[in-house]
C-alpha cells in the first residue's frame, strides 16, 4: 500500500484550527497587554516633566562633585558674588556655593529616600498585614496605626532630635520615616480589606497558598501604583521636614544638605547682607525636587483613579457644548 501524498493546499487547510480556549487565551492576553499599555503614563506631561526634573537633579547630585571643590573649604573670599571663578558665590566662610550646593543634594536625596523607604516598609507591614489578616490581629495593628496618626509628627521629630546632640542625617531619616508612615498605612489597610475578598485571592487560599505568597502575588501587583505613590510623597515629606528641621537647627550637624546650607544662610545673616546667592539656589532647588515629585505622583494618580485621568477630556467636552450652545443661541 504505497503512502499517500498530500499537496500543499491539503495540509494547510488539515492545519487544526484555534480552538475556543486557545482564543480566549489571546484575547485575555491582548487585553492584559492593553490594559498594562494603558497603566503606563509615557505620554503624560505631568510624568515627562516631573521625571525630567527628578532625574536632571539626581545627576546633578552624582556627578557635579566630581567637578567642584572641597565644599567645606575656606580658602576662598569671603561673600563673593558669582563669577567666572565661583559660579554660585561663596558663603560668609569662603565656601563655595556650587560644590555646597551639590554634595547638599546628595544628602537631602539620601535623607528623603532613607526616610520613604522606613515610611514604605512601616505602612505595609502595619497597612498590608492588618488588611489581609483581618480579626484581632487586624484590631491590633490598626490600634498602632491610629496612634501614630493622631500624633503630631513634626513636634514629635524636634522633641526627639533636640535629646540627641550629634545628629547624622541617617538619624534625622529614621526619626522622619518612624513618624510618617501611618497615613500611608491607613490607606493600604483600606485598600487591602477590598482585594482581599477578591475571587483571584479566594481561589488561591482555596488552592492551599500560603499567606505570604498570596499577598505577595495576588495583592501587591494591585497595589503598586499606589505604593509608589505613597513612597513620593514620603520622600517630600522628609525632604521637606530635614529642611525645616535643619532651618531650626536640629538637622544633621555633622553632613551637608540644602536645610543646613538655609541654616547657615540665615545665622550667617544673609539676606541683611544681601548675599541672595547663599539662601536662593538651595530653595529653588527644594522647590523643583517637590515639584518634579509631586508631578510625579500627580500622573501616578491619575492611573488609580480613573476619573481623574479622564477629568480633562470630559471638561473639554463640556467647554465645546457649552460654545456650541452659545453660537446656536
Amino acid at each position: 500500500m504505497s503512502d499517500t501524498k498530500l499537496t500543499p493546499m491539503q495540509i494547510v487547510k488539515e492545519q487544526p484550527t484555534d480552538t475556543p480556549a486557545t482564543t480566549m487565551t489571546l484575547a485575555t492576553a491582548t487585553g492584559r497587554s492593553r490594559r498594562g499599555r494603558g497603566l503606563m503614563p509615557t505620554r503624560s506631561a505631568k510624568f515627562v516633566t516631573g521625571l525630567v526634573l527628578v532625574l536632571a537633579i539626581t545627576l546633578f547630585a552624582i556627578i557635579a562633585p566630581f567637578f567642584t571643590q572641597n565644599p567645606r573649604s575656606t580658602d576662598n573670599a569671603a561673600l563673593q558674588p558669582p563669577s567666572a571663578e565661583h559660579w554660585l558665590g561663596t558663603t560668609k566662610l569662603g565656601n563655595d556655593m556650587l560644590a555646597q550646593l551639590a554634595i547638599g543634594a546628595q544628602g537631602s536625596l539620601l535623607v528623603g529616600v532613607t526616610a520613604g523607604g522606613i515610611a514604605i516598609v512601616l505602612s505595609l507591614l502595619f497597612g498590608v498585614l492588618a488588611g489581609y489578616l483581618g480579626g484581632w490581629r487586624e484590631d491590633g495593628l490598626a490600634l498602632i496605626t491610629n496612634v501614630m496618626i493622631v500624633i503630631p509628627g513634626l513636634p514629635l521629630v524636634m522633641v526627639i532630635a533636640s535629646f540627641v546632640p550629634q545628629r547624622s542625617w541617617q538619624l534625622v531619616a529614621f526619626v522622619l520615616g518612624i513618624t510618617s508612615w501611618a497615613g500611608a498605612a491607613y490607606v493600604l489597610r483600606l485598600q487591602t480589606r477590598s482585594l482581599r475578598t477578591r475571587d483571584y485571592v479566594s481561589a488561591a487560599k482555596v488552592a492551599g497558598e500560603r499567606s505570604f505568597r498570596v499577598i505577595l502575588v495576588e495583592i501587591m501587583p494591585n497595589l503598586l501604583p499606589l505604593l509608589t505613590a505613597q513612597f513620593l510623597f514620603a520622600i517630600i515629606f522628609a525632604i521637606l521636614g530635614e529642611a525645616g528641621l535643619s532651618y531650626l537647627g536640629l538637622g544633621p550637624n555633622s553632613s551637608i544638605t540644602w536645610g543646613t546650607i538655609l541654616n547657615d544662610a540665615q545665622s550667617g545673616q544673609a539676606l541683611g547682607r544681601g548675599a541672595w546667592w547663599w539662601f536662593v539656589p538651595p530653595g529653588v532647588m527644594i522647590a523643583l525636587l517637590g515639584a518634579g515629585l509631586a508631578l510625579i505622583n500627580f500622573a501616578i494618580d491619575e492611573i488609580i483613579n480613573p476619573k481623574l485621568r479622564n477629568a480633562p477630556d470630559a471638561a473639554r467636552r463640556v467647554r465645546r457644548a457649552a460654545k456650541t450652545k452659545g453660537v446656536a443661541a
